[in-house]
């Protein structure tokens, strides 16, 4: 069975204010071609479908679109919802449209129901885990405590139960929206750690065929079997390095991955980041590929130059970001506030704080679990705001 693996189309996402509707539009075209141009037996799209839980008219207008062209298509497609998705809303219709052949997997309660599909080899079990924020669903599905770990292992389990039943040699195929451990992150996904911890280790999926993840936005391949797709556009320009793609998946008759192979996305614009002295960017020859990227420059200057933004415009006219990042120590005292907190998380800027404040004393344990209980706190609250608008 071929199978094409998709994820974090954020649809109705900006790239630095630039609107990106276009080009999003533009790698939907490229997908339903791509079904056609492949054979492909069933599209798998793993999570963050919209970029925000109410995303603008124009974004659910192309989504309503693509969904309508799939269908046509006749080829059975399977989208879990993300972090960045409001399930309630996402799912909304989800048993009349999966007669149309599109199986949207909003709910937790559904886990252990799959899509079964059949090909001349037999069936094909496909699983949808949406995005699990372990304090909304922990108890629905039973697991022991609150972790990102523990409730993929208890939604794993109803999946393996489930497959337990099934005629000896059904393959499997699930779906899932999270941070595995051994996969790289970008500046473009939003924090899901809980208690400190983000990643779950990849053996939580043990017992199926192939993995569909969606959440990190570099397309990785953590086993044979278990695959970020990546997102299709870059978010980012942390980002400026990855080669966007899709995979496309030949599940063999005994469930082997017998082929993974990688389709480039449609670029819109390469992306670019420059760094060093102002005059030398403007007059560096080797710059010159750049001149039509969409551009990050870091100013190296000792001294901020005048007009920096109108200067580089005049020969990169797409520039979008400027950072300054002054020819010092990194550490020493003209190092900003910015560069001082990069690279480090909520939990870490916070802890770094109360050491400062107590003349270098950091947090015990008990301190380190109220604090980062805090911001659980914080996000849970938030992703409960979300579900009820």
């Amino acid at each position: 069975m071929r199978l094409l693996h998709t994820s974090d189309w954020h649809l109705g996402r900006s790239f630095h204010r630039v609107g990106l509707l276009e080009a999003q539009a533009a790698f939907l075209d490229h997908l339903v071609a791509t079904v056609h141009a492949h054979g492909v037996d069933a599209v798998l799209v793993s999570g963050d479908v919209y970029d925000r839980a109410v995303p603008p008219l124009s974004a659910v207008e192309l989504f309503d679109t693509a969904l309508h062209r799939l269908a046509e298509a006749g080829v059975p497609t399977v989208m879990i919802s993300g972090n960045h998705d409001s399930a309630r809303r996402l799912g909304v219709g989800a048993g009349l449209i999966e007669r149309a052949g599109i199986h949207l997997r909003t709910d937790p309660d559904g886990i252990g129901t799959p899509v079964v599909l059949s090909d001349a080899h037999g069936d094909v079990a496909l699983y949808g885990l949406p995005y699990l924020e372990p304090a909304l669903v922990r108890e629905r599905l039973g697991a022991a405590k609150g972790g990102h770990e523990a409730v993929l292992a208890a939604a794993m389990d109803r999946v393996r139960a489930d497959l337990a039943g099934r005629p000896d040699g059904t393959r499997s195929v699930v779906l899932a929206h999270a941070f595995v451990a051994g996969g790289a992150p970008s500046d473009s996904e939003r924090d899901i750690t809980v208690g400190g911890v983000a990643a779950v280790p990849a053996a939580v999926f043990d017992g199926v065929d192939y993995v569909a993840l969606g959440h990190l936005h570099g397309s990785q391949t953590l086993t044979p079997r278990v695959r970020y797709s990546g997102s299709p556009l870059a978010y980012s320009f942390s980002e400026a390095d990855h080669r966007k793609t899709m995979w496309l998946v030949d599940l063999g008759a005994d469930g082997a991955v017998l082929t993974a192979e990688r389709l480039d996305c449609p670029v819109p614009r390469p992306l670019a980041r420059i760094r060093g002295r102002l005059d030398d960017l403007l007059a560096d020859p080797a710059l010159a590929p750049h001149e039509q990227s969409w551009v990050e420059a870091t100013l190296t200057d000792p001294t901020r130059p005048a007009e920096p933004m109108a200067r580089l415009t005049e020969r990169f006219p797409h520039t979008l970001n400027l950072v300054f990042d002054p020819e010092r120590t990194e550490d020493g005292p003209g190092a900003s506030y910015a560069q001082r907190l990069r690279d480090r998380s909520d939990q870490q800027i916070a802890e770094d704080f109360v050491a400062h404040v107590r003349g270098g004393e950091g947090l015990d344990g008990p301190e380190r679990t109220v604090l980062y209980a805090a911001f659980d706190d914080v996000r849970v609250d938030s992703a409960e705001r979300e579900v009820g608008r």
